[in-house]
């Protein structure tokens, strides 16, 4: 604290603890300073007139981001029992001058951009040099390439090693709020010391006070009790010791570097607030800043250090916040493990009385313990009855009573989160912990979001975003949620256009599911969404495509394609920008498809490029979106890959003949959909002349004859002239076992209910040698591996009832003799007569679109 010829007076805290932030109210209340200095960016300065706005509630953040380059970015979390924030609250409604105090954003964002091209800089000079030496090394004996290889091993350690570090000073960093975005591009200073030389600080307190670690210990001994003004005093002597163990020094030059920086900067503010004649200062501060800000250091020497530094533009803003990204789980350095059970614990402590002239009624410690502890169990029970699960008001008596012994035995005054943890496995779930992963997943972490106001600073893209979110009536939620939108309602398909434009725009809110108890029909679709506080910086950073949502989605899109993009690509585009009903970002794009399509040779291509467009094609009629222009396009695209399919089937080895197969497979899927006679004809001719030549790759002729039998342009009896060609002594083994794969397209059912193609099949394969039958085998089992095991076994029940085509022959004319001597009496008898008579029914029913001359000659052929 501060003596009488020191207006200074220090309260250091630990960031989002509700102990912390009661006894500083608390402590506030007795200086009644003039001034409060907190740790924060100065840039957030003016943002502290909408501190008292109804709309601002926590969790929030103070977003700062540099203007020119938003990926650069920083939030300052603040929670309901997060310390500084309560200190804001009561020094704005006290109408008393707040100023923050850390290192500005200006300087400490320049520092890091600089510090990344450094680095940048080094690792491209290090791949110059690497590739002289390999240039170097060329030529030269075996020996030196072990040498060589154990340098890379000793790089690789030395990687390793840097990784570690890195871990270990992420958990040491507790007293710094800021959550950088990106993190992952700071490199580990390589003057730090190895990771058994790292603590965290509260750990040495921790052991000293027989803990097992110093979040626990913190925990009880701060958070759960919150003893008043006099708990300060302790922390900066406790702090004070652990910094003589462990100074910033042991974590490294670049650590050190910068928190003497943000020390000096706060000891600079600090002589200005008493230079402006203040007498009551209250500096708010990470506890671990305590000692250094008293410790005596001079103006002049502050001044030299913060010479020269660096500046950048920045801007700031509030932005909300989730419990799960204050979870130090999530990897933010000045997290807290259970924020759920902090604001339980907060909410639950007794009222801080307004002024000193109206104190607050006397606690009652024990009471207020039962409170807290019957609180918490009491949403226990609710959120396990919510999930079905048995919970009833003796298992609340029973664990509050367990709960409360276990705190006697080890010497606390209340139950904290442990004791309650372990009192709901013994007595509600019975020993099971997996209820307890859903209480800490929904209570102990919680998916609580926060709310800014409506006037807050922000992107006219954001302002944008934010206005259809409202209209639209979609709320940023951070727990998961199934939206289900059904595209024949105008606001289900405008929520629909609105996800997939943030989805262009790289802004991940939600991504395309599958409901199964919804999405029954082309009209309905699933979306996942969760909202995630970084998707403030992915907004402001898209903000330079454009002002609005319809202006950036389209001017991304557009930068984003070349003249080289593949055609797949492209009609991948014009689907992405179908579905965000961008109607003219897809008039620009299929004129360059037309233009692309026309002039290229790659039929590949062409045929890739088709399902995405009939999926447009699909759902056209549901979104209300024109598609003539797309269908003359796709007719155009399926008539130019029809003419060049035969060609590009021929010479080709296994693997580009598989590649081959699955995209004439997708383009035929996505002709059956656009089902116009032109192209159709045309696709069935290329089929057709593939199915019948000898040119093609086997695997594929055999597939193009699969399509054609699918097609009912080609007939059983064509089918088995084309597998006793196909299948014939004459053909290579495994010629023949890549046709009859093509054909089978991991379908058994043509197997199953065509005697002659089974037969033709059985008869190949009783007629192969044995060394002909063990090249064949690998290739066979494969293509029958992709059954079901269902249509497995309905083919070795086949095959066990009769061997080979003519017992299947003479089975079928027996079943047919005994069916017209015996009649319906004869149960394994099979009435073909009958069983004709339901064809036309099933016909329709199922779509087959069977002609109608094969119907006729079946039931004419009856007697």
């Amino acid at each position: 604290m501060a003596t009488s010829a020191n207006p200074l007076h220090f309260f250091g805290i630990r960031h989002h603890g509700p102990g912390c932030a009661r006894s500083l109210l608390q402590a506030l209340e007795q200086l009644q300073p003039d001034c409060l200095l907190v740790e924060g960016p100065p840039e957030g300065e003016s943002l502290l007139p909408m501190l008292q706005h109804a709309d601002l509630q926590p969790p929030v953040a103070m977003l700062v981001y540099v203007q020119d380059s938003p990926a650069h970015a920083a939030f300052y979390p603040y929670a309901e029992f997060s310390p500084e924030w309560q200190a804001l609250q009561w020094a704005a409604r006290q109408g008393v001058a707040t100023r923050f105090i850390d290192l500005p954003q200006t300087h400490r964002m320049a520092l890091d951009m600089a510090e990344q091209e450094r680095r940048r800089a080094e690792a491209a000079a290090a791949d110059a040099a690497d590739a002289g030496a390999d240039a170097a090394d060329e030529g030269q004996d075996a020996d030196t390439g072990s040498d060589s290889d154990t340098g890379s091993d000793s790089v690789a350690a030395a990687a390793d090693g840097s990784q570690l570090q890195s871990n270990a000073a992420e958990a040491l960093d507790r007293d710094d709020t800021t959550q950088s975005v990106p993190a992952a591009d700071l490199a580990v200073d390589p003057s730090a010391q190895s990771p058994q030389d790292w603590h965290d600080p509260l750990d040495l307190l921790a052991e000293a006070a027989g803990y097992p670690d110093g979040e626990s210990w913190w925990n009880r001994m701060v958070e759960e009790r919150g003893d008043g003004a006099t708990l300060f005093e302790g922390i900066a002597e406790a702090m004070t010791v652990v910094r003589a163990e462990l100074p910033n020094e042991v974590r490294g030059e670049r650590h050190a570097q910068r928190e003497a920086l943000r020390e000096a900067w706060m000891r600079q503010c600090m002589r200005e607030a008493v230079k402006a004649g203040h007498q009551r200062i209250a500096v708010v501060c990470g506890a671990w800043h305590v000692p250094a800000l008293q410790a005596q250091v001079t103006a002049k020497a502050d001044a030299a250090t913060l010479k020269g530094l660096p500046k950048a533009k920045v801007q700031a803003t509030w932005a909300p916040w989730t419990y799960r990204n204050l979870c130090s789980s999530s990897g933010y350095g000045a997290g807290v493990d259970s924020p759920g059970w902090y604001e339980h614990l907060w909410r639950c402590s007794e009222p801080v009385p307004e002024s000193l002239s109206q104190p607050a009624p006397a606690a009652d410690p024990a009471r207020a313990s039962t409170q807290r502890t019957v609180g918490w169990l009491a949403r226990v029970a609710h959120l396990l009855r919510s999930k079905d699960l048995d919970c009833s008001s003796a298992h609340i008596i029973e664990a509050t009573r367990l709960a409360e012994s276990l705190a006697a035995l080890r010497g606390h005054a209340s139950p904290g989160l442990p004791e309650l943890d372990e009192a709901i496995v013994t007595v509600i779930s019975m020993g099971e912990r997996t209820p307890l992963r859903l209480i800490e997943r929904e209570l102990s972490v919680g998916d609580r979001i926060g709310g800014v106001p409506a006037d807050v600073p922000q992107v006219p893209l954001q302002r944008d975003i934010e206005q259809q979110q409202k209209s639209l009536r979609l709320k940023p939620e951070a727990a998961a949620k199934v939206l289900a939108l059904d595209l024949r309602k105008d606001t289900d398909r405008e929520r629909s256009h609105f996800l997939h434009r943030l989805r262009l725009l790289g802004i991940e809110w939600g991504s395309v599911t599958t409901d199964q108890q919804r999405n029954r029909g082309t009209f309905r679709e699933s979306w996942q969404l969760q909202w995630e506080p970084e998707l403030a910086v992915r907004i402001i950073e898209a903000s330079r495509y454009g002002g609005t949502l319809v202006q950036a989605a389209a001017a991304k899109v557009r930068q984003a394609l070349t003249p080289e993009t593949p055609l797949p690509e492209l009609a991948k585009t014009i689907d992405d920008a179908l579905l965000a009903d961008l109607p003219h970002l897809v008039d620009a794009l299929m004129h360059d498809l037309a233009d692309r399509s026309a002039s290229t040779g790659d039929v590949s291509q062409l045929m890739q490029a088709l399902p995405p467009l009939a999926n447009v094609l699909r759902y056209g009629s549901v979104r209300q979106t024109d598609t003539q222009a797309l269908a003359t396009v796709i007719d155009s695209m399926a008539l130019r890959a029809a003419i060049g399919l035969p060609l590009a089937c021929m010479a080709l080895d296994e693997d580009a003949a598989r590649h081959m197969q699955a995209t004439v497979l997708q383009a035929h899927e996505a002709l059956r959909l656009r089902d116009a006679e032109e192209p159709r004809e045309a696709w069935f001719g290329a089929l057709r002349s593939i199915a019948m030549g000898d040119a093609g790759a086997a695997l594929l002729r055999g597939a193009a004859c699969r399509l054609l039998l699918d097609a009912h342009r080609l007939d059983s009896e064509a089918v088995a002239t084309q597998l006793g060609r196909n299948l014939s002594l004459g053909v290579a083994p495994l010629d023949a076992a890549a046709w009859l794969d093509g054909f089978l397209n991991r379908q058994a059912l043509v197997l199953l209910h065509d005697d002659a193609i089974w037969g033709a099949v059985d008869a190949w394969l009783a007629q192969l040698g044995e060394t002909q039958f063990t090249q064949i085998l690998p290739l066979v089992r494969r293509s029958f591996s992709a059954f079901s095991n269902h249509d497995r076994q309905s083919l070795g029940e086949k095959a066990r009832r009769g061997q080979g085509s003519a017992a299947v022959a003479a089975a079928s004319a027996g079943a047919a003799g005994a069916a017209g001597a015996a009649g319906d009496g004869n149960d394994g008898a099979w009435n073909e007569a009958r069983a004709i008579l339901a064809i036309p029914v099933l016909d329709q029913l199922l779509g087959l679109n069977m002609p109608a001359q094969p119907l006729t000659r079946l039931q004419e052929a009856q007697p």
